[in-house]
């Protein structure tokens, strides 16, 4: 206690950390301190003890028994998408994995290899060069550690199945500071519990996973007035009631600022639109789009292209930028449903409000996937703002706890964790198999409870 003590009053000495790596540590007081604990999301206001920028594994080990060393714990972070659910960060050194940036395609084997810090729009341009195609996140920024992770929902899941599912491979920093290669023969608990358990169980350096042979695919959105919203909503239920694993898609309500980084023909205006995304022959994805083409959109950008120009179709900000958002699992849509859902976000402080059907390959179990085996839940919902103040922060954090808090009757025992900007309670997040197994998995890899997630699994003792 006394050595915590005096910590806070005086600060680490970050001075023999610095000796032993070939990355940066940076202090508070340093000059680019508010800078290096910067996340993602500029809403979120961390506080680390110190932070480290690794170049290699062997950083990220040396840091461990470092901080194992002085009493701190270590919050592994790629991109820090998923940091608002983080929470109070002292007596935590911040390993920000940004420069462990590497991507290496093996086309024979169908196999990508990527090191910590690597973004998912360079992995899906890196296996393009090869016709491959990864199950890659809906924002080109996201990193592909945490993604994968937390699961991974990718515009192919439906005919793939979860991303965490095809890893093949990964490389971790235990908590013990050990560098260990993790797969099906060598540490399987580890493995297990890594596709898809979240970031409990050690620093990931490095991962692998299979890709597929696709090299072009049908996709586009369909815009609609928003105050038709219900009515168009209500149609794309009943659509996806008989859709082919091919087809993924989504309904939105999109309330566009009237700020200058819009595009001139959306700015300040607000539609309900339909994304679909179509893996099979482009003939047969445009007949089976065809119904909801008869609604008549206001625009239609459904058209044949490349794997790599999917990354931008849900039209996620790239770069930092700073909002407020939270989503889950719905047991179901309904008539009802789409009624509150879209009272809760015409006019509201909400830019942006999906429900993504899921099922397919995304509710199909097998022996050989990981802690998140499969959903169960048909429809996943997920709502965000801009908050550039903390007056906008306010607002549209209570905009999307109203939205979910009337949608509670739907929402499903069990939820997504990559849709999940707020803490919630680690058991809602597995199924009670996978959690009591995670639980002993954590107390074995890490009893003393070192490594740091945003949503973290408590060790079973």
């Amino acid at each position: 206690m006394t050595e915590i003590l005096s910590r806070r009053e005086t600060g680490l000495d970050v001075g023999p950390l610095r000796d032993l790596l070939d990355g940066d540590v940076v202090a508070r007081g340093d000059v680019d301190w508010d800078e290096a604990r910067l996340a993602w999301n500029l809403a979120v206001d961390q506080n680390p003890t110190a932070i480290v920028l690794p170049e290699s594994a062997a950083d990220v080990a040396a840091t461990v028994v470092f901080a194992k060393a002085h009493g701190l714990r270590v919050a592994p972070q790629g991109t820090g998408h998923g940091a608002a659910a983080m929470g109070d960060m002292s007596e935590t050194i911040l390993l920000k994995t940004e420069r462990m940036r590497g991507v290496r395609i093996d086309p024979q084997n169908r196999i990508a290899r990527v090191e910590a810090g690597t973004i998912w729009i360079e992995v899906v341009e890196a296996a393009a060069e090869h016709g491959l195609a990864a199950l890659a996140g809906s924002s080109p920024d996201v990193g592909v550690v945490g993604y994968t992770l937390g699961g991974g929902l990718s515009w192919l899941a439906r005919k793939h199945g979860i991303g965490a599912n095809q890893v093949t491979a990964i490389e971790v920093v235990t908590a013990s500071g050990d560098i260990v290669r993790t797969d099906w023969a060598n540490e399987p608990d580890l493995f297990w519990a890594l596709r898809g358990g979240g970031g409990s169980f050690g620093i990931v350096t490095a991962i692998e996973f299979n890709l597929f042979p696709i090299g072009d695919v049908y996709a586009g959105i369909l815009w609609y007035p928003v105050d038709r919203a219900a009515e168009i909503l209500k149609a794309w239920r009943a659509w996806t009631e008989e859709l082919p694993d091919e087809m993924t898609s989504v309904g939105r309500i999109l309330q566009f600022p009237p700020i200058p980084e819009i595009p001139e023909p959306v700015r300040g205006q607000s539609f309900v639109v339909i994304e679909a995304i179509w893996s099979g022959r482009t003939a047969d994805g445009a007949r089976l789009v065809e119904p909801l083409r008869a609604l008549g959109p206001v625009m239609d950008t459904l058209m044949t292209i490349p794997i790599r120009e999917l990354s931008r179709l849900h039209m996620d900000p790239e770069g930092p930028a700073p909002g407020a958002a939270d989503g889950g699992m719905l047991d179901d849509v309904d008539d009802h449903l789409i009624d509150l859902f879209v009272e809760m976000v015409v006019g509201s402080a909400i830019l942006s409000a999906e429900l993504r059907h899921l099922g397919g390959a995304v509710a199909r179990r097998d022996s050989r996937h990981g802690a998140i085996d499969a959903w169960d839940a048909p429809y996943a919902m997920f709502a965000l703002g801009v908050a550039p103040t903390p007056e906008a922060k306010a607002a549209v954090k209570a905009a999307v706890g109203n939205l979910r808090d009337v949608l509670a009757p739907w929402e499903a025992d069990h939820t997504y964790l990559n849709f999940a900007d707020t803490r919630r309670k680690p058991a809602s997040l597995y199924s009670s198999a996978s959690y009591h197994r995670l639980r002993r998995i954590k107390a074995i890899v890490d009893p003393a409870d070192v490594i740091r997630s945003n949503h973290p699994i408590p060790p079973a003792f």
